[in-house]
């Protein structure tokens, strides 16, 4: 064998893994960034990360040319063992008080960022947040908070929050632990079952933040994201207001199809605040007689989100997304507020969902297969819909806003 040719395809196959792994963390478009801020919280962590990433970066490159030198300079040339001698206890001393020094000087600026970051005395508005197997629950109670919200409001997929405003997010679990990671606005929180977590998040200026669930929970977990949206506070007060707003019963022959498809195939699960029976009875969902989480995402008004199964898919083209998402803050909230028209519907995936929800993100959809759930399902299961109640429940869909 030819050991230095074998050596150097080695060092080669070394240096290409390195660059893979560099280029790897190359992109133009990252939602999800955490060295872009765009939040009071988000900032600090920010502020905190770079000098401890340079006095590590410092300490590696010394640490990894003392090893190189002596590794170099005492290879084995086939002498006998050198003489061994005892150490030197200055340099041993020195050695063991410099560490020391270095975790104090990165210690007290961490402490000061962790205390500065659970200090929740100044939020002015509260999100209950709540992870379920794959989504994420938004519940904003009756509070002062928010500009003062008179009735609670409950949605999934986009948290929306005024901007400029230190909000209080109240987080728990309903099943397995989740964790709830908004990188530009702070720092990860996970979601514990019987437990509540806080977490203060701002945004500096109205738009919307990507987000991903951080702790491996099950099966669809790479297709849990969430995003935060912020509005300037006439944006948030109209959008408010909107959520608010009393139901009412679709006027086209086909969305009231589309109304009694739901009610007969959907409402065991899905709420849509305000409708009712054919008797005039209001309809109240009972998902915890369904699914293993005992909940499932609230509909009311699902056109004014962008997003649907755990902001995995958008309701809007890509046109329309790129429009919102690159938009000029003053300029972002009413294109938002628009919310989901038939010129940008992006139906061939909410269409796809409704023919086979499983087949397009992973769930545990056999109920007898889990029999730790006492067959309940973990997820959204096939409703074997036909073509002709998906285009009825599509232009029932198109309603909700």
């Amino acid at each position: 064998m030819n050991l230095p040719n074998a050596r150097g395809r080695t060092m080669g196959f070394a240096a290409l893994a390195a660059a893979g792994l560099f280029v790897a963390g190359c992109a133009q478009n990252a939602p999800q960034d955490t060295t872009d801020p765009a939040g009071e919280s988000a900032q600090m962590i920010y502020d905190l990360s770079w000098p401890i990433f340079a006095i590590a970066g410092i300490v590696g490159v010394l640490v990894i040319s003392v090893i190189t030198f002596v590794v170099i300079r005492d290879r084995d040339r086939g002498q006998p063992i050198p003489e061994q001698t005892h150490g030197k206890p200055i340099l041993e001393i020195g050695l063991t008080i410099l560490p020391a020094l270095i975790l104090i000087g990165v210690a007290i600026p961490t402490v000061g960022t962790l205390m500065a970051l659970n200090d929740y005395d100044d939020t002015e508005c509260v999100v209950n947040v709540t992870g379920q197997q794959w989504w994420w629950e938004f519940d904003y109670p009756v509070q002062d908070g928010c500009g003062g919200i008179t009735e609670p409001i409950v949605t999934s997929g986009q948290m929306v929050i005024p901007a400029d405003t230190d909000v209080l997010i109240r987080g728990t679990s309903r099943d397995v632990i989740h964790s709830f990671w908004i990188p530009r606005l702070n720092g990860k929180r996970d979601m514990v079952p019987g437990r509540v977590h806080s977490l203060k998040m701002q945004a500096d200026e109205p738009g919307i933040y990507a987000g991903q669930c951080a702790e491996f929970c099950g099966l669809s977990h790479a297709n849990m994201r969430m995003e935060v949206v912020a509005l300037n506070d006439g944006d948030f007060e109209t959008w408010k207001a909107n959520q608010l707003e009393d139901y009412e019963s679709p006027i086209g022959e086909q969305a009231l199809a589309g109304e009694a498809a739901f009610v007969a195939n959907c409402s065991r699960c899905h709420q849509v605040d305000g409708i009712t029976d054919a008797d005039g009875v209001p309809i109240v969902s009972r998902p915890d007689l369904q699914v293993y989480p005992g909940a499932a995402p609230n509909l009311t008004n699902l056109m004014t989100r962008n997003t649907f199964a755990g902001a995995s898919w958008d309701l809007i083209d890509q046109d329309r997304r790129d429009e919102v998402w690159n938009a000029d803050p003053d300029e972002f909230g009413a294109l938002y507020l628009a919310g989901v028209e038939d010129s940008w519907f992006n139906e061939i995936d909410l269409r796809e969902w409704l023919r086979n929800a499983p087949l397009k993100k992973p769930m545990y959809a056999d109920p007898l297969q889990l029999d730790e759930t006492d067959g309940l399902y973990r997820g959204m299961p096939n409703l074997a819909l036909s073509e002709d109640q998906i285009d009825d429940l599509l232009a029932y869909l198109l309603e909700l806003k």
